[in-house]
């Protein structure tokens, strides 16, 4: 899949770097403005404006700190609640929400209730992360399966589930879960191996924790696999084109609904070349609609196609009148390739040594939007039996799609013949 563009290519000297020297005017206590928006400044001037002294907040107006700390903690703890499944950071947070409780009564209540909710939220996300272990750990290779059990009495996925917008609704189900389960931080933590604004090694980002965001990419592999396991397994030709034909009136809702992620999972389970060489079942196939959608999803130009049809998504959301107006699910390898790219393509710090504020405020807007779609609730009724099947079923792993792909439609060339025997030999323990 094509990279995209470093966004320092993007934000040369014409964009990003044009007004961040500015007039003394714009300047004050070492912190650089324009337009009331900080563009950069020194990280000691930055610690000056924000931290309290003795000049800033003396002893005896202590009752006016404590409201301004308070909202910083419970807005922290919401928006970034895995930051304090660290041990150290949460004793400090008790620590904290102790000497403001104890310092006004009136602080006790709200306190107690910022870490219950905090609490809360933890432990259920220590429910989810547990479920997920379970799933992978009961998961088995499909042609394991398929040499104890005959095939001709396995289920498919159309067996359990003949509506193929129905299974748009439920994959929408799960992406919905799963990118709930994603905090912001995770973000930061993909990228940072170790921030170049700290000198301190005891820093707590040494703990790197990405394990939502790893199973949600996880997924995707997963679903992109499904499709190519149900379609390489039936035996005859016009049950494979069937099953094609399914999977594309799948996608085309996924795009409808704005689920673009199982959308992009779909097509990639079907561009596998397991799935593509089998030439007689795709001439069985009306590929119209399909074609229509590999062109919304085509990667040229920086996926020119799919962020036009993802701005309009955006759009539809913020003016929705029904929870289904308000879905939007973004390609998600990309959307890291992005954050990746503005990362690494823009600079933490300034030629003059002074941080680079207005990077981290577009890294801010990514990360928010995101924060945004991802709230949405699942407006579709779910259904148990249909999840189960997405989310355990067995599913043949590489070697083994191309093993039943060479046994639906032979090989090709010697190449393929030799690998179709190579295939049989390991894994069948067949000559």
């Amino acid at each position: 899949m094509p990279q995209t563009p470093p966004f320092s290519a993007m934000f040369d000297s014409s964009g990003y770097n044009r007004n961040l020297y500015q007039s003394a005017e714009d300047s004050c206590g070492g912190l650089y403005y324009h337009d009331n928006n900080l563009l950069s400044g020194s990280l000691e001037a930055l610690i000056q404006h924000l931290v309290p002294n003795v000049d800033y907040y003396p002893d005896n107006q202590i009752r006016k700190i404590a409201p301004k700390i308070l909202q910083l903690l419970t807005e922290w703890t919401e928006t970034f609640p895995y930051d304090f499944r660290d041990e150290r950071m949460m004793r400090n947070l008790k620590d904290l929400a102790h000497r403001i409780a104890s310092g006004e009564e009136t602080y006790r209540k709200n306190v107690q209730q910022m870490i219950q909710c905090l609490i809360r939220k933890l432990a259920t996300l220590s429910q989810y992360e547990e479920v997920l272990a379970k799933i992978s750990s009961t998961s088995t290779d499909r042609l394991t399966l398929l040499k104890t059990k005959p095939q001709s009495i396995q289920r498919d996925i159309i067996t359990v589930c003949s509506d193929p917008y129905t299974l748009a609704q439920q994959l929408t189900h799960i992406e919905l879960e799963r990118l709930n389960y994603i905090g912001p931080e995770e973000f930061v933590q993909a990228f940072v191996q170790k921030d170049p604004l700290d000198n301190d090694k005891s820093c707590y980002s040494e703990r790197k924790k990405t394990r939502n965001l790893e199973a949600y990419v996880e997924w995707f592999n997963r679903l992109s696999y499904l499709v190519a396991t149900e379609i390489c397994m039936p035996v005859k030709k016009k049950h494979r084109a069937r099953m094609i034909e399914y999977f594309i009136d799948v996608a085309r809702e996924c795009f409808n609904i704005g689920n673009f992620n199982s959308l992009m999972a779909i097509i990639s389970g079907m561009n596998m070349s397991p799935v593509s060489r089998l030439k007689k079942t795709w001439a069985k196939v009306k590929t119209a609609k399909f074609d229509v959608l590999e062109h919304q999803m085509d990667p040229s130009s920086n996926f020119y196609n799919y962020r036009t049809a993802l701005r309009g998504a955006a759009q539809r959301s913020l003016t929705a009148h029904s929870s289904r107006e308000k879905i939007v699910i973004p390609f998600f390898s990309l959307l890291i390739k992005d954050i990746y790219f503005l990362n690494e393509g823009c600079a933490n710090r300034l030629p003059n040594g002074h941080v680079n504020f207005e990077k981290f405020w577009e890294l801010a807007k990514q990360v928010s939007e995101f924060m945004t779609w991802k709230q949405v609730e699942c407006p579709f009724e779910r259904d148990r039996k249909i999840l189960q099947y997405l989310l355990t079923v067995p599913v043949f792993s590489e070697d083994a799609l191309y093993l039943a792909s060479y046994e639906s439609e032979g090989p090709e060339n010697h190449i393929e013949k030799d690998r179709w025997k190579s295939l049989r030999s390991s894994l069948l323990g067949r000559v």
